[in-house]
């Protein structure tokens, strides 16, 4: 947990050309623009304001780097998915994303947001079928729990798990797809998150 929280802000880019060295260990997330991307990554670090958030869904529109330590970085990709953003601009993220996904070698993983209370929309759909043909290993955030009652979550978990079972051509496999309850303000599945994350970036047992 400490490692996190001591992520400091390394730079933004708006095009691929400016990304840093390819080199070490980077885990993304990705989220549509109202599923709770940046008040989670704060919560994971244990700082108010790393991650910028925001009243206006999609505004932002670069890739923000992290950095843990000299090997190490966790990266906020882009919102997608907000209705009121230009079509040309819809346009541009994805092909940034699909691109950064594709050809970063440091890219160990994709941290994957939704809206436990909206989960599984058509772009998420479109996102993990393309981590799938790639063989990305994709963890999934339902963000947002502690808008439902304990039963309801644990439903709500079952069914993404059951829908993520029938979307994958060769089923939910643990170690590509892997799916949690998460609440940024209660701190809800922080423990997991933070497994996950050690996992991904080779951080060494205490």
């Amino acid at each position: 947990m400490s490692r996190y929280r001591a992520a400091e802000f390394e730079i933004s880019v708006a095009r691929l050309a400016q990304l840093p060295p390819d080199e070490g260990g980077e885990v993304a997330f990705a989220g549509r623009s109202n599923a709770g991307k940046s008040s989670a990554i704060n919560r994971i670090t244990g700082q108010k304001s790393l991650a910028r958030t925001s009243k206006t869904p999609g505004r932002t529109q670069l890739i923000n780097f992290f950095r843990l330590d000299e090997q190490r970085c966790l990266v906020d990709l882009p919102g997608y998915g907000y209705a009121k953003v230009a079509a040309e601009v819809k346009r541009r993220w994805q092909q940034t994303m699909e691109e950064y996904l594709s050809t970063r070698q440091s890219l160990k993983g994709l941290v994957l947001l939704m809206d436990v209370r909206h989960p599984l929309k058509e772009v998420d759909q479109q996102l993990l079928n393309w981590c799938w043909q790639v063989g990305m290993p994709v963890h999934i955030l339902l963000t947002k729990a502690d808008k439902l009652k304990s039963g309801a979550g644990k439903n709500a978990l079952l069914q993404v798990q059951k829908e993520l079972a029938e979307m994958s051509p060769d089923g939910l496999t643990d170690d590509l797809t892997t799916v949690q309850l998460f609440s940024s303000p209660k701190g809800t599945g922080l423990d997991e998150v933070y497994r996950v994350l050690d996992h991904w970036l080779d951080v060494p047992e205490k």
